[in-house]
């Protein structure tokens, strides 16, 4: 089939790749346009942009899909599937209808349950036991469309926002190799979704990174994975901003307030929390790199020492 596909991060990046190696034919990519990074902020390429490049395929990066020419440049294209992972743009209900077989999107949840922008991290966030990849058939709503296969994976104790991403974004990729084997055999059928158990997993912020000791130990570890590597969790000792990479939730309650430092040990710092305490076991200190509890100790610092307040 002539495919084109829409996507930007990496997560989408996989699943160009995955679709490269098949007999499909990728006749177009989509990706937005490029952006500014690293400390010069030069214009740098999208890690889809970069893939389709490297294989030899046009890229095309209009600010949206909204005018007549960004519509008929797709049109020329004849696909007979569009394939959406991570695009960033919203499709308009035209450009859906372009496609032979229409446009499907590569979620990375199971929906309806985390619809939007940041389903992987809210499922870690919210205590969630399982998660994965659900094919969908793209319509004028916001992951409303049906279902069309579903691919699960455990959320494991110790997942993080970047290993959950990584295996989804490989699951992603051979979920919608099995939705195109299905297509050609006319065995692709989509399931509606039941709107009362959608819930919407919205935008990330750093400022959400900022941890409210007065919540439960384990609410805040979970937060602390799902959050790690981007945007990150921190909290102030003072004027000091100390970032938190990995930490771990305690059943024994301190009995003190919510954000003293009950103990300073090589194996952890202890801090008590509304409920629980949590033991922050990696974390990194204003112009220095992440380091373990002991290195801290090791290096001399006396921060974090019992008694002092964070907040």
């Amino acid at each position: 089939m002539r495919l084109v596909f829409a996507g930007t991060p990496d997560f989408a990046a996989t699943a160009l790749k995955a679709l490269l190696g098949t007999h499909h034919r990728v006749v177009g990519v989509y990706s937005q346009p490029d952006r500014p990074a690293g400390r010069g902020r030069k214009l740098m390429p999208s890690p889809v942009k970069q893939v389709a490049l490297e294989a030899g395929i046009p890229v095309f990066q209009p600010e949206n899909l909204k005018t007549d020419e960004a519509q008929r440049e797709l049109a020329n294209l004849k696909p007979d599937v569009m394939i959406v992972a991570a695009y960033g743009l919203i499709l308009p209900k035209t450009v859906l209808g372009i496609p032979v077989h229409g446009c499907l999107n590569i979620h990375a949840s199971l929906l309806p349950r985390w619809r939007g922008a940041a389903p992987i991290q809210r499922a870690i966030a919210a205590g969630d036991d399982e998660t994965g990849i659900t094919i969908m058939q793209m319509d004028e709503g916001l992951d409303t469309g049906d279902m069309l296969l579903k691919s699960l994976t455990a959320i494991g104790p110790t997942d993080t926002g970047g290993s959950l991403h990584d295996r989804l974004a490989e699951l992603g990729g051979r979920a919608i190799l099995d939705a195109l084997h299905l297509l050609e055999k006319g065995e692709l059928s989509g399931e509606a979704q039941n709107d009362k158990l959608a819930c919407y997993a919205h935008k990330l912020s750093k400022e959400e990174g900022h941890i409210d000791w007065t919540r439960d130990a384990l609410d805040i570890e979970r937060l602390v994975r799902a959050f790690n590597p981007w945007p990150g969790t921190y909290t102030d000792l003072d004027r000091l901003r100390i970032r938190i990479h990995e930490a771990q939730a305690l059943g024994d309650d301190s009995h003190q307030p919510a954000g003293t430092v009950v103990r300073r040990e090589r194996e952890g710092i202890d801090v008590a929390c509304g409920t629980g305490t949590l033991r922050i076991t990696r974390l990194q200190l204003p112009g220095a790199r992440a380091q373990s509890v002991n290195d801290l100790i090791n290096g001399g610092k006396q921060l974090l020492m019992p008694g002092q307040e964070l907040n």
